[in-house]
């Protein structure tokens, strides 16, 4: 098997994970970090022998390189992205892949031109419960699927803004839905395998006055499956509640709780998969243990020659998702 050698780019609160995982994959070697923070760069790299650091993105693009891992702002994405596309590197990118529709593409475009791939973090959809529950659908298990729900209330204090782009528009890209509930959305696209038709939805910002991005979302989403989902997130609550998805169908019903999954079908003991125990993950509870498991699959899918799970256009598709609750929200009306 390959040996791969990947570089990192944003060495910030997210890497702990990537760092964990890093040390457990035997397939990879990681070569190069950059942070404009050197000392971040610097720490980051300290953990892998032989693993170069700077603050500049150009260094790292004069490196040998298979792959990188894109973990900067949101609005950074695109940027970073492209140029280690252009410099002829496989790259998988934090979600969301990118704040705008129209970035999404011109990543897609340099992937294309440059025949590499680009995939985004998205770690829930590798839940073992949830990969049973995709398994049992596409078996027509659950009959037309009928519904759906989702609920994240966390909390995110003042401080988790200060800094140059959280709770920004123009950088975040948004607040509650962009970066803590799109993980929901996207499981909900991803068991109801279409596409959103109708979105109504409401934002507001009525905690957390020091962001001008919402705190708070609800929305009634309706599929092409004619299947409805009630959609609502805040991070203003006093903790970080367990998430909740549901998928319903005339067959029965689905439920996730964090990591767990009970799936209840007509005529069949109803039954939860839990997961499956792993290594220790640094870094937030919440993030999960599931990069370590897209990480592998996508450096499986590279070594193969097979097109990576949740590629541009799949994320995209999330993206616009996102970008249709804001859009909706801000104009008082369905879509």
């Amino acid at each position: 098997m390959k040996t791969w050698r990947i570089g990192v780019i944003g060495c910030g609160r997210i890497s702990s994970v990537y760092t964990a995982a890093f040390k457990n994959m035997e397939e990879i070697e990681v070569c190069f970090a950059v942070d404009k923070e050197l000392e971040r760069a610097k720490n980051f790299a300290g953990r892998f022998p032989g693993c170069g650091f700077s603050d500049r993105l150009e260094d790292l693009l004069e490196q040998e390189l298979d792959a990188v891992h894109v973990l900067t702002p949101h609005y950074l994405h695109k940027e970073h992205a492209i140029a280690c596309l252009n410099a002829g590197f496989h790259v998988l990118t934090e979600k969301p892949i990118a704040i705008h529709l129209g970035d999404a593409d011109l990543m897609t475009e340099a992937a294309k031109r440059n025949h590499k791939q680009l995939g985004v973090i998205f770690q829930n959809r590798y839940i073992e419960g949830i990969r049973e529950v995709k398994r049992l659908i596409e078996a027509g298990e659950f009959g037309r699927l009928t519904g759906a729900f989702s609920t994240l209330n966390w909390w995110r204090p003042p401080s988790y803004y200060d800094c140059d782009w959280k709770g920004s528009w123009e950088r975040e890209g948004g607040g509650v839905v962009i970066d803590q509930a799109i993980h929901s959305l996207d499981l909900v696209r991803y068991l109801m395998g279409c596409e959103p038709v109708k979105v109504n939805a409401s934002i507001d910002r009525r905690v957390l006055t020091n962001i001008e991005v919402e705190d708070v979302a609800d929305a009634a989403i309706v599929f092409e499956n004619g299947a409805v989902y009630s959609f609502f997130a805040c991070n203003y609550y006093t903790s970080n509640s367990a998430i909740r998805v549901e998928i319903s169908g005339e067959n029965g019903t689905a439920l996730l709780t964090q990591n767990e999954v009970l799936i209840k079908l007509k005529g069949r003991p109803e039954r939860t998969v839990y997961p499956a125990a792993g290594p220790d993950v640094q870094g937030e509870a919440y993030w999960g243990n599931y990069h370590e498991v897209q990480l592998r699959d996508f450096y499986r899918c590279l070594e193969e020659g097979r097109k990576v799970p949740t590629d541009p256009e799949d994320a995209k598709k999330t993206l616009k998702l996102v970008l249709d609750i804001y859009r909706s929200g801000k104009e008082k009306n369905a879509l």
